[in-house]
């Protein structure tokens, strides 16, 4: 009797202590994931959400790449793509409330804090500034930065180009008072410019290329110049793609949130990976011939990554001087107040390489 009781003891010690490998593993494998992928302990609150982007390539080529290959899905979520034409638009379905998570510009996102909107930007996808830009019309020759004085330049009032365009007066010696500004939209300025109704345009991708396409030359964007006294990497503006999402989103869907990071950074990955693949999948989704994407996603520089030209750069006084002077803004908001990468520090500390201080 005491042999079998000594026996069973012994097989339920056994028993417990499989149990115990058994929880342990099954533990450690919901912590462990590669590629940071989603943990059981992250599971989405959503499973289904609607993400509203613009149709161009600075904007939501992570976002379209990341529904096209499934990455959204791999994380748990069931993304549908919301692409507006018009970027500016998505200001008001924010404010409404229809868009409480969305990809726009940071400098969306000041405009929209300093109207005290509550939305906070959570990820960071890119550095556009290269799209913002500015194209002569054909036949019009610019021998010297100074011959821009004088000139018909179409521009959206309060377009960001403008920014550039005022910092590079000042470093070239260019009296940007002297330059004559029309108020047209990009598309229209398109337009004119093959025309000649005007003897440049300031606008963004993909009129830039087009207009080379035209037969006019790249004069400059925020990141680089192809005027005479300057050519090559130039720093006149930055601006960032960002992710935005409202604070009663962040508060109620943290998880859901890291899942949509998670898939924008394998999209975003893959474009610096596979550029030709990337091109081939965007291309019909942006309504661009192949080789005009190329020319612009090349103007694009495609990283989360947090650093100094995001939080010193594109969040700066000059830049909000500059929407106080353009009437975009009535006041400055505190950059702390519209800025949360917490989430994104959780799944890729990595890449927060500098942080505000």
């Amino acid at each position: 009797m005491k042999i079998m009781k000594n026996t069973k003891i012994f097989l339920l010690a056994i028993t417990l202590l499989f149990v115990t490998v058994l929880a342990a593993c099954g533990k450690e494998e919901a912590k462990s994931t590669d590629n940071g992928s989603t943990q059981a302990s992250d599971k989405p609150e959503m499973d289904k959400l609607t993400i509203t982007g613009v149709r161009d390539a600075q904007i939501s080529a992570a976002q379209i790449i990341a529904e096209k290959k499934g990455y959204f899905k791999e994380e748990g979520v069931d993304v549908t793509n919301h692409l507006m034409e018009n970027g500016p638009e998505m200001g008001s379905m924010i404010a409404g409330g229809s868009a409480p998570i969305s990809l726009m510009s940071n400098f969306l996102s000041i405009t929209m804090k300093a109207s005290d909107v509550p939305i906070k930007v959570v990820a960071v996808l890119d550095q556009m500034a290269g799209t913002q830009a500015m194209v002569s019309a054909p036949g019009v020759k610019i021998k010297s930065a100074k011959d821009l004085e004088g000139l018909k330049i179409g521009m959206p009032n309060g377009a960001e180009v403008n920014y550039a365009i005022n910092s590079m007066g000042k470093e070239l010696g260019v009296d940007v008072s002297k330059i004559h500004f029309i108020n047209i939209g990009p598309s229209d300025g398109l337009a004119a410019l093959q025309k000649g109704d005007i003897d440049a345009l300031a606008a963004w991708e993909p009129f830039i290329t087009k207009g080379i396409q035209a037969g006019g030359e790249f004069l400059m964007s925020g990141r680089k110049s192809n005027l005479p006294e300057k050519q090559g990497d130039v720093n006149w503006l930055s601006v960032h793609s960002t992710m935005m999402v409202t604070e009663d989103f962040l508060k109620k869907n943290p998880n859901t949130i890291k899942a949509v990071i998670r898939g924008l950074k394998k999209a975003t990955d893959f474009i610096n990976s596979h550029r030709e693949e990337a091109v081939k999948i965007l291309a019909p989704e942006l309504h661009l011939t192949e080789s005009e994407l190329t020319e612009i996603m090349n103007r694009n520089k495609y990283s989360m990554e947090v650093d100094d030209t995001y939080w010193k750069e594109s969040n700066s006084e000059g830049i909000m001087d500059y929407f106080m002077s353009v009437g975009n803004i009535k006041k400055k908001p505190d950059v702390k107040s519209y800025n949360d990468f917490s989430l994104l520090k959780e799944v890729y500390p990595e890449l927060i390489t500098s942080d505000l201080k």
